[in-house]
C-alpha cells in the first residue's frame, strides 16, 4: 500500500522553509501531493497558476524526488482532495508554538471529518523566522529576496519588480 501524504499552503510565495518541509516528506511518503490552496484570510500576491509553476521549477532545480506531485485545489474542503487521491496524511511544517496552536484545532477537525491524519515537522532553524508574507513584504519594498527563496522566485520577483 502507498502511502500517500499532502503538504497544503498557500505558497505566496515558496521559501526555502516550505521546500525543506516537502524534501523531508518526500523522505518518509511513498508519494507527496503539494496542493496550492486559496487561502481566504490573506491576500495573494501571486496568482495560483503562478505558484505551482514556481514549486515545481523550485523541485526541478532541486533534483528533488519525482514522486512529488504539485497541483492547486479551490473546491471544497482540503480532506475531499486527500480522500479523491487516497492521501490518509497532511504534513504540516512548523515554525514555532504558534504555528502549532494554529495548526492544531484544524487537525483534529480534519481527523473528525475525514480520518486523515496530521503530521507536523520542525522547521529547519536555519528558515524558522521566514514566512511568505515576511518575503512579500521585503519584495515589495525591493529588498533581497534571494537568502529566503528558491533561485525561481527570486529571479521572477526581481522581474516583476523592474517591470
Amino acid at each position: 500500500m502507498s502511502r500517500i501524504a499532502v503538504v497544503p499552503g498557500s505558497f505566496d510565495p515558496v521559501t526555502l522553509g516550505h521546500l525543506d518541509i516537502i524534501e523531508r516528506a518526500a523522505g518518509v511518503f511513498d508519494a507527496v501531493h503539494v496542493v496550492v490552496v486559496h487561502n481566504p484570510g490573506k491576500q495573494a500576491m501571486l496568482p495560483i497558476a503562478q505558484r505551482v509553476a514556481l514549486i515545481e521549477q523550485a523541485i526541478a532545480d532541486r533534483a528533488l524526488p519525482s514522486s512529488i506531485l504539485v497541483t492547486s485545489w479551490s473546491v471544497g474542503l482540503l480532506v475531499d482532495y486527500c480522500t479523491d487521491v487516497g492521501a490518509t496524511v497532511l504534513v504540516k511544517g512548523v515554525r514555532s508554538q504558534v504555528d502549532v496552536a494554529y495548526e492544531t484545532p484544524m487537525a483534529i477537525v480534519n481527523r473528525n471529518l475525514a480520518g486523515i491524519e496530521t503530521v507536523f515537522m520542525l522547521t529547519d532553524p536555519a528558515h524558522a523566522h521566514v514566512s511568505s508574507s515576511l518575503v512579500r513584504q521585503v519584495a515589495a519594498l525591493g529588498g533581497d529576496v534571494a537568502p529566503y527563496v528558491p533561485r525561481a522566485v527570486a529571479e521572477f520577483l526581481v522581474s516583476q519588480n523592474t517591470d
